[in-house]
């Protein structure tokens, strides 16, 4: 049989990386800089809170903070720059876990009252050798509510001697009496570089090889969490005898590797979808999730878009030679396909989980991903449907109504053709007229027919000249359209213009919101060429707005207005309110009923009666 003895050697043959390394002082703790050097600065000029609050996420240093800073605060002989000697009584009692000064609680297993009454009862007695009692309460969001109260009252007028930290990765489910009586240290996430430096010194202390991106790749999915980093480094090294190499983290850690992302997207590039489906086999095959593809994938094409910008290569968190190949793969593809790369992928990312056929699902991304490149053009052309929705609704109404006919007279097809740029300075000839230097075309006869039709007397009634303002306006313009005077604006033809732009509008569904509005507008003619919309809501104000270069144009097409302005004003006041009805007493019901008839006045005067009140 084995002595104690050995079997204790054997015990003590291994100890994992994370309780070996273990932070001793403050200046081992990785990545919390300005925690440390708060604390010792607190220990040097004797300004110890009574109760501190560490709070962060899993494996950053809380724990080891805690007990840093009570073997500190203990330590008979610390030294200059405040970090404990590690040769005094108290910290040979600490470091062998038989101090009498340092109680460490585990509020998991320990949350109820009965538990917090037992700690502070035995606050009550000072220490017998050192200068504090300090209690380190770990996880200490698991207490009950009712624990918790039962520590408040200890917690805030403690003995001169007491310290408590408290430690917690969930800050949230804290108090707000509990947090208000602490000192507050936030635990921030390592960053990978000091993750990667930490590993490194561990290797050489342990005589291991290992190569600069294999440990970055550790510390990467470590997440900031140094223990797991740790963790995740014994487990690889037993695997690999002590030789931390790229390939065989990438293969442990079951990664994908980058450069199946390059050879995947080169496949995609060249439009190659029997070459990228087979390799999406084989990476299938390999054991690799399809969520983890293409989460892996998305990453790949961010770290591509952020390399195309020397200032933002240090957001990428990758080796310095990996990071040569994202810059020289970057310039190689446009960053309108790298853009639609993204945003596939993310919708693919987020539909994975509800597709019944996830294989199918993720090879449909990628035929997408093959013909993104015919999509990505550098100018976005408008589509039809979007040309539909954008079209100018201000045709003529004599177009689109049904009631009237498609026959359109040569008055109506003058007016609606658009007026000439130099038409202060163009004298029109008479319409039936040809010019005399212009050989008579086919057209002409038929003008003149068309002409002397129009003095024939017809069967039915005769054509209604002034139906509306509007169509009587354009029979006076079409009248005098031999003089070179300029159409002028009023308020009668200002209304049946707006009107008419209302009606053209009413036959589009999506217009009828429009419709609403501008029925609640007032239109004002200032002058011949300036109107002015009156609007009584900013809602209103904003389809005023919206609408003013359409009803511009559809006056320009009616009437031959070119230069129209039209403005638009809030007036709150603008649509006319609706009379009170006034609220009549007795009194007044009664002379407004003698009012309409004499014999009640008769009545009540022969009864003697009067009105009540």
């Amino acid at each position: 049989m084995l002595k104690i003895s050995e079997l204790a050697l054997m015990s003590e043959q291994y100890i994992v990386s994370a309780r070996k390394y273990r932070p001793q002082v403050f200046d081992t703790v990785v990545g919390q800089e300005h925690i440390t050097t708060t604390l010792k600065n607190a220990i040097k000029t004797q300004h110890l809170a009574h109760a501190y609050l560490f709070c962060g996420p899993r494996g950053v240093g809380k724990t080891s903070c805690a007990r840093i800073l009570a073997k500190t605060i203990n330590c008979e002989n610390p030294t200059s720059e405040m970090e404990a000697c590690g040769e005094c009584s108290t910290c040979i009692s600490f470091k062998e876990n038989s101090s009498f000064n340092v109680f460490e609680l585990d509020a998991a297993s320990n949350n109820s009252v009965d538990d917090i009454r037992r700690l502070t009862e035995q606050v009550k007695y000072a220490p017998q050798h050192g200068k504090y009692k300090i209690y380190i309460i770990d996880e200490v969001h698991m207490l009950s509510t009712a624990a918790f109260n039962a520590f408040l009252k200890t917690l805030e007028e403690p003995p001169a001697y007491a310290i408590f930290i408290l430690a917690t990765t969930e800050k949230h489910k804290i108090l707000p009496t509990i947090l208000s009586r602490c000192q507050i240290f936030d635990f921030k996430r390592i960053q990978t570089e000091d993750i990667v430096k930490h590993l490194a010194s561990i290797c050489a202390k342990e005589n291991m090889q290992s190569e600069n991106a294999a440990l970055h790749i550790i510390a990467q999915k470590s997440e900031g969490c140094m223990r797991d980093a740790l963790s995740m480094m014994d487990r690889i090294a037993g695997f690999s005898a002590g030789n931390l190499s790229y390939a065989q983290v990438v293969e442990h850690l079951n990664i994908l590797d980058a450069e199946a992302y390059f050879k995947l997207s080169d496949m995609l590039l060249s439009k190659d979808i029997g070459s990228s489906l087979l390799y999406l086999d084989e990476i299938l095959q390999k054991g690799f999730e399809g969520d983890l593809i293409l989460n892996g994938f998305a990453e790949h094409f961010r770290n591509l878009l952020l390399s195309k910008d020397g200032r933002m290569a240090r957001l990428i968190d990758l080796p310095e030679e990996h990071k040569r190949n994202y810059f020289n793969h970057a310039q190689l593809i446009p960053q309108a396909y790298v853009l639609s790369a993204l945003s596939l992928l993310n919708d693919a990312e987020i539909g994975y989980k509800n597709a019944i056929n996830k294989r199918m699902h993720l090879e449909l991304a990628l035929i997408r991903l093959c013909y993104l490149t015919d999509l990505t053009t550098p100018s976005q052309a408008i589509s039809d449907g979007d040309f539909q929705k954008k079209k100018p609704v201000n045709e003529p109404s004599i177009l689109r109504n049904e009631g009237v006919k498609e026959t359109v007279s040569i008055k109506e097809e003058t007016v609606i053709s658009p007026v000439r740029e130099d038409a202060d300075n163009y004298q029109p000839k008479p319409i039936l007229q040809a010019p005399e230097n212009v050989v008579k075309t086919e057209r002409e006869p038929k003008l003149q027919n068309a002409a002397l039709e129009e003095k024939k007397p017809t069967k039915g009634p005769p054509p209604k000249r002034k139906g509306s303002s509007l169509s009587a306006l354009q029979q006076d313009i079409v009248a005098h359209s031999g003089a070179a005077e300029a159409v002028v604006m009023t308020q009668e033809s200002a209304d049946a213009l707006f009107q008419e732009y209302k009606d053209s509008l009413k036959g589009f569904s999506h217009e009828l919101p429009a419709v609403a509005q501008l029925n609640m507008i007032q239109v004002k003619c200032f002058s011949g060429d300036e109107l002015q919309f009156v609007c009584n809501s900013e809602i209103n104000l904003a389809y005023g707005q919206n609408k003013s270069s359409d009803f511009r144009e559809f006056c320009n097409n009616k009437i031959g207005i070119k230069n129209l302005r039209i403005t638009t004003f809030l007036d709150e006041t603008a649509l006319p309110k609706e009379p009170q009805v006034k609220i009549l007493n007795k009194m007044e019901t009664f002379e407004l009923m003698v009012a309409q008839n004499e014999n009640l006045l008769h009545l009540k005067n022969a009864l003697n009666l009067n009105v009540d009140y």
